[in-house]
C-alpha cells in the first residue's frame, strides 16, 4: 500500500505504508490517515532529526538492523537503506510546510 503524503509547500510524496510506519509512529500518526498542522511541523521536524542522529550514532557501522537491504533483480544486493534515507523526504516536505506554515496530509 502507498502512502502520498500531500501539502501546500511541496510536493506530494510517495512512500510504500511499510517504510512510512515507523516514521509515522515515531510522530504518534497513524498510516491510514492523519494530518500534521502547521503548529506541529516544528516538533515533528525534531523527533525526526533526533531519530536520525541516534541512529547514526548508537549503532555500529556494521550493523544494519533497522536498514533495509534494496535487492536488484539483475545486480543482485545493493546498499541498505538508512531510516535517515526514508525519512528525508518527508522531512524536507515538513520543513517547507515549517516555513510557509501550511499542514502536511495524507490519506485524503
Amino acid at each position: 500500500m502507498l502512502v502520498t503524503f500531500k501539502s501546500k509547500a511541496a510536493a506530494e510524496i510517495l512512500m510504500y505504508a511499510t517504510h512510512a510506519k515507523p516514521i509515522l509512529d515515531l510522530l504518534g500518526k497513524d498510516t491510514e490517515r492523519g494530518v500534521i498542522t502547521a503548529d506541529e511541523t516544528e516538533q515533528a521536524i525534531a523527533r525526526i532529526e533526533s531519530e536520525i542522529a541516534s541512529r547514526k550514532f548508537s549503532k555500529p557501522a556494521s550493523s544494519q538492523l533497522d536498514d533495509e537491504v534494496v535487492i536488484d533483480p539483475v545486480t543482485g544486493p545493493g546498499e541498505a537503506v538508512s531510516f535517515g534515507a526514508r525519512a528525508y523526504p518527508l522531512l524536507e516536505m515538513l520543513r517547507a510546510a515549517h516555513r510557509e506554515h501550511e499542514v502536511v496530509m495524507w490519506g485524503v
